[in-house]
């Protein structure tokens, strides 16, 4: 016999399910698959798909892996499809350019790395993993050919970042063609009920349920969620843009890239990133709102609570009062100028990096600034003009009495 799932009820499912998210399309069809749910007692297949490109997640990441999650809260099946096999394509969405594939090798040393990050947002012992090189791996060329198909190249073209690179002559290769349709067949292969990306996901999302009309199942709900604004308050989170926060940074960088965000994306933090409750979330909402309170504070409270749900509550006290000796205590101000380096600088030697930054414009000037006791990093003074720096997420960097400029790594 099969035991009783209690499902809340179907309106508190939806108020949880919309929070944050972007589009549900069709929003109908996912009531109605929730209404079905309810009355057989059987959970939705909820479908992520990750193609690990990197072994490291940020939070970026954690927005659509945390709405997976609160599927699992309600009772349905989180389904985290490791896009071993659609990894050695690479995944245009989004990008003018072809995206590098990847080594099937790399692929599963990434996916060890991001299932076991993944694991602190997820329930491991209700999150099902699969492979999707265990069904495309075994499609032949003919019935690559026949999935082809069941698709137009018209319609390919639809894609907007396709249509960009055609119309500027940019090379489109047939493989990037494939990709959607590869990641169709996931979609099929679990029977999706519903399936989560973000907003650059659509296309792909969409060629799903057309897809899965043509093997003759219901076709799934998808739901998009929004791209997370990194740090610069720019560009979306990528460690391409040295914007990031990770969920495996240490306390200590988590609370201060947070305090880093600008104020405007507070709110959005909170919403995207975290689980606090509708009452909580409107308090903060009145309290951004309110001119006469300080939003650093409110921004204090979202960095603690971050450090909070990636370590634990006595790491993110630690993490604050680390960040008050260094910042507060030395007179750092909690927003400065960063500057990213690339992968491969590890170190320089203290005059060479106040000249590559443009702290000052010579090695002679640069050297004036040391031996007068002008130059220090993270609060610590420099005066050998031949020490060595390493080069670390975070360092800061005081020039003389009021420049500051944070060190960044990719």
């Amino acid at each position: 016999m099969t035991n009783k799932i209690h499902f809340p009820p179907i309106i508190e499912q939806m108020d949880l399910i919309k929070r944050g998210s972007q589009e549900i399309i069709p929003e109908e069809e996912l009531i109605q698959k929730l209404e079905q749910s309810y009355k057989e007692n059987k959970p939705l297949n909820v479908k992520l798909g990750c193609d690990p490109t990197r072994p490291d997640l940020h939070l970026g990441h954690s927005v659509v892996l945390r709405k997976l999650a609160q599927f699992q809260t309600l009772g349905h099946q989180a389904i985290l499809i490791i896009g071993d096999f659609t990894g050695m394509i690479g995944d245009p969405s989004g990008r003018n350019a072809t995206r590098p594939p990847l080594t099937f090798e790399e692929a599963r040393e990434n996916a060890k790395s991001y299932w076991e990050q993944a694991g602190k947002i997820l329930d491991k012992s209700k999150t099902q993993i699969v492979y999707n090189s265990d069904w495309l791996g075994k499609m032949s060329f003919a019935d690559v050919i026949k999935l082809s198909a069941k698709y137009t190249v018209a319609r390919m073209l639809e894609r907007d970042d396709f249509t960009k690179r055609y119309k500027t002559g940019i090379p489109i290769s047939m493989h990037e063609i494939l990709y959607p349709l590869a990641q169709a067949m996931d979609s099929v292969e679990i029977n999706s009920d519903v399936e989560l990306g973000g907003t650059d996901q659509k296309f792909n999302l969409l060629v799903g349920r057309d897809i899965q009309r043509e093997f003759g199942l219901s076709p799934q709900v998808i739901l998009t969620m929004p791209l997370l604004v990194g740090t610069d308050g720019v560009e979306k989170m990528s460690k391409s843009y040295g914007n990031y926060i990770g969920i495996s940074d240490s306390p200590q960088d988590i609370f201060g890239k947070t305090l880093s965000i600008p104020d405007s994306l507070i709110y959005d933090y909170y919403v995207l990133t975290t689980d606090i409750n509708p009452i909580e979330l409107k308090s903060t909402k009145d309290a951004l709102d309110d001119k006469t309170q300080n939003p650093r504070d409110i921004k204090r409270a979202l960095a603690r609570k971050l450090v909070e749900m990636y370590h634990s509550k006595e790491k993110a006290i630690e993490a604050e009062k680390a960040f008050d000796k260094i910042f507060i205590d030395k007179g750092i101000p909690d927003e400065i100028p960063e500057f990213v380096f690339a992968n491969n600088i590890k170190e320089l030697d203290i005059i060479e990096l106040l000249v590559q930054i443009k702290a000052t414009p010579s090695k002679g000037e640069a050297r004036r600034l040391i031996i007068q006791g002008g130059v220090s990093i993270n609060g610590d003074k420099i005066s050998d003009v031949k020490e060595i720096i390493k080069i670390e997420n975070g360092k800061i960097l005081k020039i003389g009495k009021r420049k500051f400029i944070k060190l960044i790594t990719k």
